[in-house]
C-alpha cells in the first residue's frame, strides 16, 4: 500500500523577523522534498504556535486523522517542527508502535520505521525539549540579574520609555507629568476612578497602544510601586534604578484613597460639580441638587424639618464663588515682589544641614547592611522565602523613606520658609485660575482659602482661613511694597497659616501702612 501523507509545517507565535524559517519557506522546501522523494500529500497543515506545551489544535487534529486512517505518514522541516515537549513526542512515537503511523519524512533529518530509528527519534524530541528548557531557564536567569540590578525587566509602564540606548528606563516628558498628575489629583479624595478616567481622556493620557485608558488601568497604575522607585515581581519588591515619578508619601496617600473608596456609591445620574461645597445656612443640614429644564438647583436636604431656603441656581453659586476668589486675587506685580523677598531671605536665613545629611546617610548605609545581612540568611537557607520577601519589603520602604527625606533636607529650606513658599504657591494658583476654569477646581480652591461654607437666602456665606483673611483685607492688591515690607507680609501670613501666630494683627499694620 502506497504511504499517504500530511504536510505539516509550523512556526511560533513570534514575529516573522525572528524566526528561522517561515511557514512559507518550509512548505515551498517540503512540497520540493515531497516531489522529489514522489511522496503522496493527502492535507497540508499550517499552524502557528509555541510547541514547548501540548494543546496545539491543528497537530491534535491531524494526531486524530492519523488514528482515522486518513494518511499514514507525516512530513515536516525538522522534528522540533512536531514537537518540543515529552506528551506531543510521546504520542507520535506510540503511533509508530501501535502502526497508525508508518513514515516521517523530514529533509534535515533521517528516519526510518525500525528501533534504531525509533531510538534517534526520541533523542531529537528530546534536544528539542531541552533547548526550549534551557532558554526558559537562561531567560529567567537574565531578569533575575535585571532586577538585581535595578533595571526592569521589559516594557516600561504608561509614564516612562525604554531607552534603546541605555537599555534603561526614563520619564516620558509627555505621558510622565500626566501620570503624575493622576497621582496628585486622586490623592485629594474628591474624585473616583471614573473621574479620573475622564480627566486622563481630556488630558490625552492614553495606553502603549494608543487606546484610552479603562478603570482597572488606571487603578493598577495608583497600586504600581514602580512609580515611587520600587520594582514588585513576583510578589517581592526590588529597588529600583529608575527615577521615581511620585514621592512615597503621595504613594500612601492614595493607597489610603484608594481603601477609602473600595465600596464606592451608586453612580450618581448627573454631575453636579458644587456638590459638597457649603451646608444650609438656617438648619445646617447638607446641600443636595436637582437638574431642571437643562440647569442645576441647589437647596438644602432638609432632613431635620422643614426649611423655608430657596433653591439657587449653580450660575448665582458659581458667580459668588468667583467673587470670594477674586477678594484674594494678586496682581502680578504684588506676586513677584513676594517671590522676590521670598528668596532673598531664603539666602538669608537657611540653617545648613550637613550634620543631618550625614546622619540620615548612615542610616542608609546601615539599612543596606541589614539587606545584605538578610540575604545572606536567606541564601543559606536560614529563613523562609516568605519570611525573607515581607523582611526584604520593609527593608526597603525604610530605605526609599529614608532617601526621600535626604532629597528633601538638600532641597528644601527649613524654618518658616517652607510653609511660607507653600503659602505663596496657593495665592499664585488663584491668581493665575482660568476664569472659564471648570467649577470642581473653583469649588476646591475655595475650600481651601475659606471654611465654614453655608448658603442663607441664595447667598453664599464663608469665612477665609488663616492668612487669607488678611490678604482679602490687605494693601498687597496695590502691587507697590517696599521689601521689608514684603518680608513681613511673607512672614507673618506663612505664620498665620502655619498656626504659629496670632490672627488679630491686621497685615496693613505689619506693612507699615
Amino acid at each position: 500500500m502506497t504511504d499517504r501523507f500530511f504536510l505539516y509545517a509550523r512556526k511560533s507565535s513570534e514575529s516573522e523577523e525572528r524566526q528561522a524559517l517561515s511557514i512559507e519557506s518550509q512548505l515551498q522546501e517540503l512540497r520540493a522534498y515531497a516531489a522529489k522523494e514522489q511522496l503522496v500529500i493527502v492535507e497540508e497543515f499550517t499552524e502557528a504556535m509555541t510547541a514547548k506545551q501540548p494543546g496545539r489544535p491543528l497537530f491534535n487534529h491531524m494526531v486524530a486523522r492519523l488514528d482515522s486512517g486518513d494518511a499514514n505518514g507525516i512530513i515536516a522541516w525538522h522534528p522540533d517542527r512536531l514537537a518540543r515537549n515529552s506528551i506531543d513526542g510521546g504520542r507520535l512515537i506510540y503511533q509508530l508502535d501501535t502502526k497508525h503511523l508508518h513514515a516521517l519524512k523530514f529533509p534535515t533529518f533521517w528516519f526510518e520505521n525500525t528501533p534504531q530509528g525509533k531510538f534517534m527519534l526520541q533523542i531529537a524530541f528530546g534536544q528539542s525539549k531541552y533547548y526550549v528548557d534551557n532558554l526558559s531557564e537562561n531567560v529567567k536567569r537574565g531578569l533575575r540579574h535585571k532586577l538585581r540590578n535595578g533595571i526592569w525587566p521589559g516594557w516600561a509602564p504608561i509614564g516612562y520609555l525604554n531607552d534603546k540606548n541605555t537599555r534603561g528606563i526614563v520619564i516620558d516628558p509627555i505621558k510622565g507629568p500626566l501620570v503624575r498628575k493622576l497621582f496628585e489629583t486622586y490623592a485629594t479624595n474628591q474624585y473616583t476612578l471614573s473621574d479620573l478616567k475622564m480627566m486622563s481622556d481630556e488630558w490625552g493620557l492614553v495606553s502603549r497602544s494608543g487606546k484610552c485608558l479603562a478603570k482597572s488601568h488606571i487603578q493598577s497604575i495608583l497600586t504600581h510601586p514602580f512609580y515611587y522607585g520600587l520594582m514588585r515581581c513576583r510578589g517581592e519588591l526590588h529597588n529600583g534604578t529608575h527615577a521615581p515619578l511620585v514621592s512615597q508619601s503621595l504613594f500612601d496617600q492614595v493607597q489610603c484613597t484608594l481603601r477609602r473608596h473600595g465600596k464606592p456609591n451608586k453612580r450618581k445620574k448627573h454631575l453636579f460639580p458644587l456638590l459638597g461645597l457649603a451646608t444650609c445656612g438656617t438648619c445646617h443640614c447638607a446641600i443636595t441638587a436637582e437638574r431642571q429644564k437643562g440647569h442645576h438647583y441647589y437647596r438644602c436636604t432638609k432632613k431635620r424639618g422643614r426649611c423655608n431656603e430657596p433653591y439657587v441656581r449653580e450660575e448665582s453659586l458659581a458667580a459668588q464663588i468667583d467673587g470670594a476668589l477674586q477678594r484674594v486675587t494678586l496682581s502680578r506685580a504684588a506676586l513677584d515682589t513676594l517671590w522676590a523677598a521670598w528668596h532673598d531671605a531664603h539666602a538669608d536665613v537657611q540653617r545648613p544641614i550637613e550634620q543631618l545629611k550625614a546622619e540620615i546617610t548612615e542610616q542608609l548605609a546601615a539599612t543596606q547592611a541589614k539587606l545584605d545581612r538578610l540575604l545572606d540568611l536567606h541564601l543559606n537557607g536560614c529563613i523562609e522565602q516568605r519570611e525573607y520577601q515581607h523582611k526584604k519589603s520593609a527593608l526597603l520602604n525604610a530605605r526609599v523613606a529614608l532617601e526621600e527625606k535626604l532629597q528633601e533636607k538638600s532641597t528644601k529650606g527649613l524654618g518658616w520658609l517652607e510653609p511660607c513658599q507653600a503659602f505663596l504657591k496657593s495665592l499664585q494658583d488663584v491668581a493665575t485660575r482660568p476664569i472659564d476654569g471648570d467649577l470642581a477646581s473653583h469649588k476646591a480652591m475655595l475650600k481651601k482659602v475659606g471654611s465654614n461654607l453655608r448658603i442663607t437666602q441664595k447667598q453664599l456665606a464663608w469665612q477665609y482661613n488663616g492668612a487669607w483673611h488678611l490678604v482679602a483685607d490687605s494693601s498687597l492688591h496695590s502691587g507697590h511694597l517696599a521689601a521689608s515690607a514684603a518680608v513681613a507680609a511673607l512672614t507673618r501670613p506663612a505664620a498665620v497659616a502655619a498656626g504659629t501666630c496670632e490672627k488679630s494683627r491686621p497685615l496693613n499694620e505689619m506693612l507699615g501702612d
